[in-house]
């Protein structure tokens, strides 16, 4: 809505055909009670437990409120690590303070074991073409997984004989088909990198704090007001936010316009070091600013003159080219054209006697 107010609506969205798909898939992973949800995660990390007999208990979840949600799920949670024996919950809500502030996660499911260990479940949509899948849509979903690891070892912090798995169960479909498949995805080295981005982000505390006596982002408020407004929190754009962030479109545009770098990319912005906007990169790239010790400005030149060899190389071979084409013949192509005029009209004078014929 925020995005919509301030005139750059966010032009992309889940079709509703990879919604429904999603949740069919999601529903056969589920039925009768997670069977066969039960059944793969026992395959690959059942440990040394008793296979679960279809009498997995599946608490019911349901509360007022985020908040009620979360709690409900906290006291399911302890009540099956108690009875020692298999769970299912089927999207539970946990809770995990982000900058500051309760932020309410979602997950697919979570599988609690008979020995006390809760793993986290992960269903997605896209297939496991002979046991491997994408690459980079598995690192983001053991990205997201790694952060209910985080919501639920808050839980486990204070459940007696409970343990949080490391180890997620991505569920997939396999090949080309609609039956379900499921890898084990390590996810400590997210959780590590989940941990320590959340330790660093400022409070939202402090970021209000710092705002301007009467700052609002109601949407209902005009254009130009809901500008200043998100204009006073300063922006960390990067081209990543568009997968993620409504107001992605937003930032990109004011980036463009004030030429700043990060437009083009973290990995970029990293090697321009002290350089923030386009029109300073290329000022140092022609020699008009920037200390020649600077090993960013250095290279920033260096690059420019071998564009411009690449660029004077290119012009002088279209040159070339183009005086080719343009020049009369001569040599062997003058002498066929005078053979064929001669045999048209008569010997050429001074030609060889014994030339035959133009054929």
């Amino acid at each position: 809505m925020l995005a919509t107010a301030l005139g750059s609506p966010a032009p992309f969205g889940q079709s509703q055909f990879a919604f429904m798909r999603g949740n069919a898939f999601e529903a056969k992973v589920k039925a009768d009670g997670g069977a066969e949800l039960l059944r793969l995660l026992y395959e690959r990390l059942g440990g040394g437990a008793p296979p679960p007999a279809g009498d997995a208990a599946t608490p019911d979840l349901s509360a007022a409120g985020p908040e009620g949600r979360a709690a409900r799920t906290a006291l399911a949670l302890r009540e099956a690590t108690a009875a020692g024996g298999w769970a299912l919950l089927d999207h539970p809500m946990l809770a995990l303070e982000v900058a500051g502030s309760p932020a309410y996660l979602e997950p697919d499911a979570v599988v609690v074991h008979p020995d006390g260990r809760w793993t986290v479940v992960e269903i997605k949509s896209f297939p496991m073409i002979d046991a491997s899948a994408d690459a980079s849509k598995v690192g983001a979903a053991a990205r997201q997984a790694a952060v209910y690891v985080l919501a639920l070892e808050r839980v486990a912090a204070v459940t007696e004989g409970a343990e949080v798995g490391h180890r997620v169960l991505l569920v997939c479909p396999k090949d080309f088909s609609n039956l379900p498949t499921a890898s084990v995805v390590d996810v400590r080295k997210q959780r590590a990198v989940t941990r320590r981005q959340l330790t660093r982000l400022t409070r939202i505390e402090d970021i209000a704090a710092e705002l301007p006596q009467g700052t609002t982002f109601d949407p209902a408020c005009a254009p130009e007001e809901l500008d200043a407004a998100v204009a006073a929190v300063p922006p960390a754009y990067a081209p990543e936010c568009l997968s993620a962030c409504e107001l992605a479109f937003h930032c990109r545009a004011k980036s463009r316009a004030e030429g700043g770098v990060e437009a083009l990319g973290r990995g970029v912005r990293g090697e321009l070091g002290g350089l923030t906007t386009v029109a300073e990169v290329l000022a140092a790239a022609a020699g008009k600013e920037g200390d020649p010790a600077d090993p960013t400005v250095a290279a920033l030149r260096r690059a420019a003159a071998l564009r411009a060899e690449a660029l004077e190389s290119a012009a002088a071979l279209c040159a070339g080219a183009g005086a080719w084409e343009a020049a009369p013949l001569s040599g062997d192509g003058a002498d066929r054209g005078a053979s064929k005029a001669g045999g048209a009209a008569g010997p050429v004078p001074g030609a060889s006697e014994e030339a035959g014929p133009c054929r």
